[in-house]
């Protein structure tokens, strides 16, 4: 909860994915907030409020996931919503002039996300979400420690790159609001 927060501010991109993994954490423990808490959230050195903080936050995502459906797979509304945000922030800094370095760098990524299209990702998904799904299966193979080919580590370099841009546009837009023309 708390890291959430911080991302959120600092990092949407970093923010979305981790919330992905709350997700799957959650799954991890069949959606069981006793089990999460004895668990998980002990392993943790919480003080006493801050361990019902973070209890109160684990149920109330447990209980949105109940509702919306996605106990097993897919992602909760608000994380979809922030995804949204993203993917029309990409569009409109496209679609701007004022944004040679951005447009440059997403025509670097894109021949990366072609090639995960054609490898099995979703071509029905925006090439944002391609590119989050690619960080995120990256993230989950280092964490299972398992080998990363170089083509591999070199496209995650290029996708890392463009999804911190982005972030970075995000966090300038929301703080300042950007002109796009």
């Amino acid at each position: 909860m708390f890291i959430a927060q911080d991302l959120r501010k600092k990092n949407i991109a970093a923010y979305l994915l981790y919330m992905w993994q709350v997700e799957d954490t959650i799954r991890a423990f069949d959606c069981s907030l006793t089990r999460i808490k004895r668990e998980y959230v002990e392993r943790f050195d919480y003080t006493d409020e801050q361990k019902e903080e973070v209890i109160d936050w684990y149920g109330n995502l447990i209980r949105m996931m109940n509702q919306e459906g996605c106990r097993e797979k897919g992602h909760l509304q608000i994380n979809q919503v922030t995804l949204q945000m993203l993917i029309e922030l990409n569009g409109q800094l496209l679609q701007s002039s004022k944004f040679p370095f951005y447009n440059t760098e997403y025509y670097k990524v894109l021949p990366f996300i072609v090639e995960l299209r054609n490898r099995g990702a979703n071509k029905e998904e925006n090439e944002i979400e391609t590119c989050l799904n690619s960080l995120y299966g990256v993230t989950l193979l280092r964490l299972q420690k398992k080998e990363i080919s170089p083509d591999t580590a070199h496209a995650v370099k290029e996708i890392t790159t463009f999804i911190s841009m982005l972030a970075d546009y995000y966090k300038k837009d929301k703080e300042e609001g950007l002109k796009f023309d």
